[in-house]
C-alpha cells in the first residue's frame, strides 16, 4: 500500500535515504549517484532513486520545517528505509562558523513544536554516532572548513532574522544569547525532529549543513560571505555515505 503523502511504498526506495528541503535540489543530488531515476512527486515530496558503491540509494525531499520532516521519515521506514542523512542549508550562530562552511550536526536544540509528539522535552535530539562518524571523516579528508557539535531547530525562519518584530522578541533575543555563549553552530529548521523521529523509530539519522552566511559575524563587522554553492558539502556527505555502505556491507 502506498504511503499517504509520499505517494511510495515498500521496496519503492533504498534502505539509504538522503532528506533535502527543497524539492528543487533532488533530482542535482540524485545527479551525484549511478543511473539516477525519478520514482515520485507529490505535495512536497520529491522522489529519485540512485546507485552508491552497488546499493540503492534515495533522495527524498522534505518541505520547510519539523512537521513534514517528520512525515517523510517516518513514511519512508514504512517503505524500508534504516539510515536518513539530511543536506540542507543554515545559517550560523557561532562567530567561528562563516557562509561556506560546512557544520555536522552532532545534536540539536528542540527549539520547535513536533518533536514533542515523538519524545519528553528532556530527550536530547542527537544524530547517530556511526552516520555522524563517517560524515566527520569524510569532511576531515575534504577540502572544507567544517564543524561538528550542536545546533538550533526552530519553526520560524523570521522569528530568527526578524526578531524585533515579533511580540515574544525578548523570549528570543534571549534565547539566541544564550546560544551564543554556549557555542551553538548554527540555526535551522529540520534536524530537531529527523533526529528524534528517528529515534523512536529505531533507525539512524545525521545531517550535513552547508553554511549560506553568519548574520552575527556581520554585526560585529566580521568578513562573512554569502555562499549559495553547497558542492563541497554535497562531495562529503556522498564520500561519507559511500563509506558507511561499504563497511556495513
Amino acid at each position: 500500500m502506498k504511503q499517504f503523502h509520499i505517494d511510495l511504498e515498500y521496496g519503492d526506495i533504498g534502505k539509504y535515504v538522503i532528506l533535502t528541503g527543497d524539492p528543487g535540489r533532488v533530482p542535482h543530488i540524485a545527479e551525484l549517484l549511478d543511473s539516477p531515476t525519478f520514482v515520485s512527486s507529490k505535495r512536497e515530496y520529491v522522489c529519485y532513486n540512485g546507485f552508491l558503491a552497488g546499493e540503492r540509494v534515495s533522495v527524498l525531499s522534505t518541505g520547510i520545517g519539523g512537521p513534514s520532516a517528520a512525515i517523510a521519515v517516518t513514511e519512508a521506514v514504512k517503505c524500508g528505509a534504516h539510515t536518513f542523512i539530511r543536506i540542507g542549508t543554515a545559517g550560523g550562530i557561532k562567530t567561528d562558523v562563516k557562509g561556506g562552511d560546512t557544520v555536522i550536526a552532532t545534536a540539536a536544540i528542540r527549539q520547535e513544536g513536533t518533536s514533542d509528539h515523538y519524545a519528553p522535552k528532556e530527550y536530547p535530539a542527537t544524530a547517530d554516532f556511526s552516520v555522524t562518524e563517517a560524515l566527520v571523516n569524510a569532511a576531515r579528508e575534504s577540502d572544507c572548513d567544517f564543524h561538528a557539535g550542536v545546533i538550533q531547530s526552530k519553526d520560524s525562519f523570521y522569528g530568527q532574522h526578524e526578531p524585533e518584530n515579533s511580540p515574544v522578541s525578548y523570549e528570543l533575543l534571549s534565547k539566541w544569547e544564550s546560544y551564543l555563549k554556549l557555542g551553538v553552530l548554527c540555526s535551522e529548521m529540520e534536524c530537531a525532529a529527523i533526529f528524534t523521529v528517528a529515534a523512536s523509530l529505531g533507525v539512524r539519522a545525521g545531517a550535513l549543513l552547508h553554511i549560506l552566511w553568519n548574520k552575527d559575524r556581520q554585526k560585529l563587522s566580521l568578513p562573512d560571505t554569502e555562499s549559495f554553492d553547497m558542492s563541497t558539502t554535497l562531495s562529503c556527505l556522498i564520500t561519507a555515505l559511500k563509506r558507511l555502505i561499504e563497511s556495513e556491507r
